[in-house]
């Protein structure tokens, strides 16, 4: 589903990026109080106070969802520490890792613009990682491979929920009809209107007959995580091609149809596909066929709804799916949470929907040597994202500097 990154606050709109933004430049009057100066108190304070921030800012993003995010920031990392500027941007220093964060005050030194990039704990012994996961609530699952032999493991056969991650199913489906001369990256298709679903991503808004060549779909589907992407692609390569990379997922959803299912207005439609066996279920994908699409504000509260609608894969499996498809240009776009400056190529592809985190990434790094990192959480109840994506981030770091 929608991939989750870190906030985004600029200019008094709050969004949930895909990926992260390339932020334009605020003209700001002389401040009386320093970027540096503000950050420190909004982390050492004991209470953040409203007037630290501008009217306008507020009004999009309440002063509880700000402790909110404080607090998070703050249990996952530690004691707060310092500020170093770098060029435009700043780093937050912690105990035990760091943010980085992109600042806007107005000219009576109220935030109004603020940017949180993914929090990056201080590097982390896998054994160490391992013993951090294991306190989470809820089902995760880690797998760390070196140069395709495994390095680290956490329930790595578990399937679980991974969100968008499924993904990569779906074009490992398709890099395999490619090279059975099945299609072509060029071939073009037109855009159906039964294939719209629900965002994340931009298709759902183009007009139906819209040309699209496979390569800007499987480009969309991966970067952006666009879901109608994903529902043409299935269709094109057919679902019983993308079952053969996912065993666990008989019938494989299309987006649009989890999105139908999880509404709560189709609740006796999804307990008959929850009692039903497969027949059955492949047969109540043909009646979702005629059914709306609900609308995207029942995911704006933020709560796990139906979390075995979903798609189920394991860590090592994710692994599996990624290797195959690392080499390709189009994996390179969105490096996710992973930093290119780190490594020499990135290939990145995770999901999420409230109860449900994946990362998976495939890194490589100056002398050749590869790594496939692949965590999933699944938890009937929310899940810190900061919390998890910190100990990824610290995973990443220690391999780096192996």
């Amino acid at each position: 589903m929608i991939m989750l990154m870190p906030l985004l606050i600029l200019n008094s709109r709050l969004s949930i990026p895909n990926n992260f933004p390339v932020l334009a430049q605020v003209r700001t009057m002389p401040q009386t109080l320093s970027p540096q100066a503000a950050i420190a108190r909004l982390f050492t304070s004991p209470q953040i106070q409203s007037e630290w921030f501008a009217p306008s800012f507020l009004s999009v993003a309440p002063l509880t969802q700000i402790e909110e995010i404080v607090k998070q920031i703050n249990g996952s990392l530690g004691k707060y520490r310092e500020v170093q500027q770098e060029g435009d941007r700043y780093l937050i220093i912690f105990d035990r890792g760091s943010v980085p964060a992109s600042i806007h005050l107005d000219e009576q030194g109220r935030f109004v613009g603020l940017f949180f990039g993914p929090p990056r704990l201080n590097a982390i012994r896998l054994e160490d990682a391992i013993s951090q996961l294991k306190t989470l609530p809820g089902d995760v699952s880690l797998f760390v491979s070196k140069n395709g032999t495994e390095q680290a493991s956490l329930n790595p056969e578990r399937p679980l929920a991974v969100g968008s991650a499924f993904k990569l199913a779906i074009l490992n489906a398709l890099t395999r009809q490619i090279a059975a001369g099945q299609h072509q990256w060029s071939e073009v298709v037109a855009l159906k209107s039964n294939w719209k679903s629900l965002p994340t991503g931009i298709l759902q808004d183009w007009p139906e007959g819209s040309p699209l060549t496979l390569s800007t779909l499987a480009s969309l589907m991966i970067s952006i995580s666009d879901n109608t992407a994903t529902d043409a692609l299935l269709e094109v390569v057919g679902r019983d091609a993308v079952e053969a990379f996912s065993p666990h997922n008989r019938p494989f959803l299309s987006t649009r149809a989890a999105f139908i299912l999880k509404n709560p207005e189709n609740a006796a439609l999804l307990q008959r596909y929850r009692q039903g066996d497969e027949t059955t279920r492949r047969q109540i994908l043909l009646e979702l066929q005629s059914l709306p699409l609900p609308g995207v504000e029942m995911f704006a509260a933020g709560k796990p709804l139906a979390l075995d609608v979903e798609w189920f894969f394991s860590t090592r499996e994710l692994c599996q799916l990624m290797e195959n498809v690392a080499p390709l240009p189009l994996m390179q776009i969105n490096p996710g949470i992973a930093s290119p400056a780190d490594w020499k190529s990135v290939a990145y592809k995770g999901g999420s929907e409230p109860g449900v985190l994946n990362f998976t990434a495939r890194v490589e790094d100056e002398a050749g040597q590869s790594y496939c990192i692949s965590a999933t959480w699944n938890n009937k109840d929310a899940i810190d994202q900061t919390r998890f994506q910190g100990i990824y981030n610290g995973i990443l770091l220690g391999l780096k500097v192996k």
